[in-house]
């Protein structure tokens, strides 16, 4: 439903921008293209071309958009400060109906000076920016914060559904918008200023854990934002952010067999972007590096006993089929991922190929407290519901009360990457607290390769892109 009310709101906001351009002269085609739109909007506003290339630029690239906007619709005489805020809250509504009102009409470039002279507005330029800046700033960060934000990935978890240097857009609003638990941060900035490295909020304030209404809850196997649980030394709205997906929802039972993920006994999340390592022997001969970087294979030579060269390859099962075909390949076996899985006890054997069974908690479950139950729930209880808890010769305490119960305050997630030997993930650090949710990955709107050159380094194929 929110695909379509958002696909919806988008086509008619830019409706109403196609009715503008056709207004002042330009082919209304020319609105819908990203970039190249702003691109003739700076023409239309009277400000430089370079002005386009500070988009790719974080944070700076909001000040642009909303400057060059804002500088567009002053353009056809709308200056005062509700028509200003209704252009960003609601373009939706103020576009179409500007664009289709005979009264407006493209006036000319609003930065000249034969502008200003012959349409004044009593604000000094200063004033103006001030303005802008300010407006820009509190625009940008309620939507922000409320409604979409953008994401970059950063490392290579989720390949191949998503791939390092993809751009995001994630709805805060699928899920529920939290309210901050640090309301005073600088703008912008996650939780370290991007020069001094200094933090970026202050904990003289904050306020408890509260969600808003959503559209939806979280579905098994949607891929979600959500804030790294193990940061305890920050508060968890600042602490860094994470993508995964959704594997298990509150009541699943989660497990692993030889690499295989089971939910509920039966066969988990797969898809042809899942990736999996694999050991590749070859004759001696070594594979073919440039044509593994070609084709994206994430790969890592190292030495087997006899000093022979073997590859480690990250990829999907239709790739290592492919692999597997190359002359000189002589044996390719599945790689035994033997790292310590969650709750990393002696008293459970795990690795993240093989773990579990294991019952994601739900918001009102009881929990039986004895020796074996503690490693799996002892984080839950007292660092992300904040009791204290105790075991003394007698029993175990929960806020100084002996009990041999506890009942579960929030929902839980188990989340793990697509790139299933490659990702930090709820093997490592267990459940997810539905407080550390922070949205649902929607589409990507942009993907850089940074291996790419010139026009190549834009993934085309990806812009706009769904994510499932």
């Amino acid at each position: 439903m929110w695909y379509i009310i958002f696909g919806i709101l988008t086509v008619v906001s830019l409706y109403g921008l196609y009715l503008l351009f056709k207004k002042a002269g330009k082919k209304g085609w020319e609105a819908i293209i990203p970039f190249y739109r702003e691109y003739v909007t700076a023409q239309l506003v009277g400000r430089p071309t370079w002005w386009v290339f500070l988009l790719f630029i974080p944070i700076v690239n909001v000040f642009i958009f909303y400057g060059l906007y804002l500088e567009l619709i002053k353009s056809f005489g709308k200056q005062r400060f509700w028509e200003n805020a209704a252009a960003v809250l609601v373009p939706f509504i103020v576009l179409p109906l500007w664009g289709r009102d005979p009264s407006v009409k493209y006036l000319g470039q609003s930065n000249s000076e034969e502008f200003k002279k012959k349409y004044p507005y009593k604000k000094s330029v200063g004033r103006e920016w001030a303005d802008a800046i300010i407006f820009a700033t509190v625009a940008a960060s309620l939507i922000r914060g409320f409604l979409i934000e953008a994401y970059m990935i950063p490392t290579g978890s989720m390949e191949r559904s998503l791939l390092v240097g993809d751009f995001l857009f994630v709805s805060k609003l699928n899920y529920g918008p939290r309210v901050p638990n640090t309301p005073i941060a600088f703008p912008f900035a996650h939780h370290t200023m991007p020069i001094t490295g200094t933090k970026a909020y202050s904990e003289l304030f904050s306020l408890p854990y509260k969600r808003l209404p959503g559209f939806q809850n979280i579905e098994r196997n949607d891929v979600v934002v959500f804030n790294y649980p193990v940061e305890t030394f920050r508060p968890v709205d600042k602490r860094e952010n994470y993508i995964k997906r959704a594997v298990g929802i509150p009541g699943d039972i989660v497990e692993m067999h030889n690499g295989n993920l089971v939910v509920n006994g039966k066969p988990g999340y797969d898809s042809n972007d899942v990736q999996k390592a694999y050991i590749v022997y070859t004759d001696g001969s070594g594979l073919n590096e440039k044509v593994l970087i070609d084709k994206r294979m994430e790969y890592y030579p190292q030495y087997d006993e006899n000093g022979n060269v073997i590859y480690i390859l990250f990829v999907t099962k239709d790739e290592i089929a492919e692999v597997e075909k190359w002359g000189n390949v002589t044996k390719v076996e599945m790689f035994g991922n033997t790292n310590a899985a969650f709750p990393k006890s002696e008293l459970y054997n795990w690795d993240f190929h093989n773990f579990g069974p294991i019952t994601v908690p739900s918001k009102g479950d009881v929990i039986e407290l004895n020796d074996f139950t503690l490693p799996l729930y002892e984080t839950l209880i007292t660092i992300y519901e904040g009791n204290t808890l105790e075991k003394r010769d007698d029993g175990i305490y929960v806020n100084g009360v002996k009990s041999d119960k506890y009942t579960v305050q929030m929902n839980y997630y188990w989340m793990m990457g697509d790139n299933r030997d490659n990702s930090l993930d709820s093997r490592d650090f267990g459940f997810v607290p539905e407080d550390h949710v922070v949205g649902k990955a929607l589409f990507t709107w942009l993907s850089w390769d940074k291996d790419g050159s010139f026009l190549s380094k834009i993934r085309w194929n990806r812009i706009f892109r769904g994510i499932n």
